[in-house]
């Protein structure tokens, strides 16, 4: 039987293998070969229009995040349970330096988790067609990683045990990317990443328009980025801000006949998007020992939301 509900064999065990690869080169390595494998895959739908190796190798069990990357931070969060990583949250260290198999082998199994749960929501009405189910399924694999190998919570407990609101404001002691923890930092960032991002994604689409793939050009430059961010150059993380800016493209497009119109949107939707991310950082990341990303913690429900104001406007 290749086949078992809506699963491929073949795919899952692609992706038992895709998870045992964010596991050995850490999450952000195995996210920063999305970005690649994206780039790549565009290219090849340019020149040839066939889509396959942009959604097997950059967006299926390859190095598809809600594999390869859940796969990775579920790896971390064992890790740091252990005591074998310093913290649960690390996901730069490429964990084959661990030397424990064991390790890698939660990540090969939150590989075939991620694509058991992508597998589940995709064909459901109203999820699949109306989210990002790869972002979702990112968010909902971390979330289980820490409810099994933390005991901070879902939200963290603070250092000096803040209560209320005071205990969601970065400090020292907690953060995400200091640089950019900062509203004023946040709405900058989106206003002009998600405007280069749906700019390129216009110009493209229009020029390419048999390889709709091509929007997600800024998604993977912010991708192939945190390279940097693991050699210690302190990028920002963007890729949230520059995916559902380019989202908002083809979804506006049919609605909003002028270009500049669409580009706005397209910085609007980024500030959104930045914000949003912002939010849920400082909600269920800066005080926990485990990973769950902000990004893909945004991605999903402002792509529900532009996908639901687009239907309504039809």
């Amino acid at each position: 039987m290749d086949t078992l509900f809506n699963m491929s064999v073949m795919e899952a065990l692609g992706a038992i293998a895709g998870g045992f690869l964010g596991a050995t080169f850490g999450a952000l390595v195995a996210f920063v070969f999305t970005g690649f494998a994206i780039l790549i895959g565009i290219a090849i739908v340019i020149g040839s229009g066939d889509p396959t190796f942009l959604n097997v190798m950059g967006l299926g069990p390859f190095f598809g995040p809600h594999i390869s990357f859940a796969g990775g931070i579920a790896a971390a969060a064992y890790a740091g349970k252990k005591g074998w990583l310093t913290s649960g949250r690390d996901i730069v260290t490429p964990l084959v330096s661990l030397g424990r198999p064991s390790v890698l082998l939660v990540g090969a199994a939150f590989g075939l988790f991620g694509y058991v749960v992508f597998s589940a929501l995709n064909p459901v009405d109203g999820v699949g067609s109306f989210t990002d189910s790869v972002a979702l399924t990112v968010v909902i694999s971390a979330v289980v990683a820490r409810l099994m190998f933390s005991e901070c919570g879902i939200i963290g407990q603070h250092c000096e045990g803040k209560q209320g609101w005071a205990r969601f404001k970065p400090c020292e002691q907690h953060g995400w990317l200091p640089y950019q923890d900062s509203y004023a930092m946040t709405v900058t960032l989106g206003l002009f990443v998600g405007a280069i991002s749906s700019w390129a994604a216009l110009l493209l689409i229009q020029a390419y328009p048999q390889a709709p793939g091509v929007i997600l050009i800024g998604f993977a430059i912010s991708a192939v980025s945190l390279l940097f961010l693991g050699m210690n150059v302190m990028v920002p993380a963007t890729h949230h801000i520059t995916l559902v800016s380019a989202v908002s493209v083809t979804t506006f497009m049919g609605l909003v006949e002028s270009d500049v119109a669409i580009v706005v949107i397209g910085g609007i939707v980024g500030i959104i998007t930045a914000v949003v991310g912002q939010l849920f950082a400082r909600f269920w990341l800066i005080r926990a020992d485990t990973h769950i990303d902000p990004p893909a913690s945004a991605i999903w429900p402002v792509t529900s939301a532009l996908i639901v104001l687009s239907i309504a406007l039809r």
